[in-house]
């Protein structure tokens, strides 16, 4: 578990050197946004399943079956995003939504709530900024770096897009983001 951990730091550490040097590659190929968020909860399935949480997906309104985006970054927001709700929470439901807004050429949007702890109002305003967390307790009972967020921005604003976040401490928390999308195919209804 502890060679896991330092692995993700590292791991963590380059992602945000690379964006913060300008080296971040966005790709832009053919991505199934049902597939994407598919295989995103299959891995964080054994997460929820450890704590006994479920995990609710819901896809909302006409889709695109094929989009071009990064799915290696949307995965990797996507990941940090659920991790963070499921770190967070001790009972009840994670919620994943995805759904698609065809102005401008195509928004895909995606937000993961949980019924967790929430962010104190103190610590909404630095929530982004790399190596912070609400405080360090927060550290020694959760763990973490503190970095996942702060790439959750960056990689989101590499692709053109936005992230905010909604949270009451003690009621949980809502983080959503949106990219621009150039359509590959025709919507699928949901």
């Amino acid at each position: 578990r502890n060679g896991r951990h330092l692995v993700a730091l590292i791991n963590d550490i380059l992602d945000l050197s690379r964006v913060e040097a300008g080296r971040l590659d966005v790709g832009r190929i053919s991505v199934d946004p049902f597939a994407l968020v598919d295989e995103v909860c299959s891995l964080m399935s054994v997460r929820t399943a450890s704590k006994r949480l479920d995990l609710r997906i819901e896809a909302r309104g006409r889709i695109p079956v094929s989009v071009r985006s990064d799915p290696t970054r949307l995965r990797q927001i996507l990941i940090n995003l659920l991790g963070n709700a499921i770190k967070f929470t001790e009972s009840g439901a994670i919620e994943l939504r995805v759904w698609h807004e065809e102005v401008g050429g195509g928004r895909l949007w995606f937000a993961v709530s949980d019924p967790g702890i929430g962010i104190a109002p103190e610590a909404q305003a630095r929530i982004f900024e790399a190596f912070t967390q609400a405080d360090s307790s927060m550290t020694r009972r959760y763990g973490g770096s503190g970095l996942g967020l702060a790439i959750c921005q960056r990689l989101v604003e590499g692709m053109g897009g936005s992230i905010d976040f909604r949270s009451h401490a003690g009621e949980g928390s809502t983080f959503w983001f949106e990219v621009p999308l150039p359509r590959a195919q025709a919507p699928l209804t949901v």
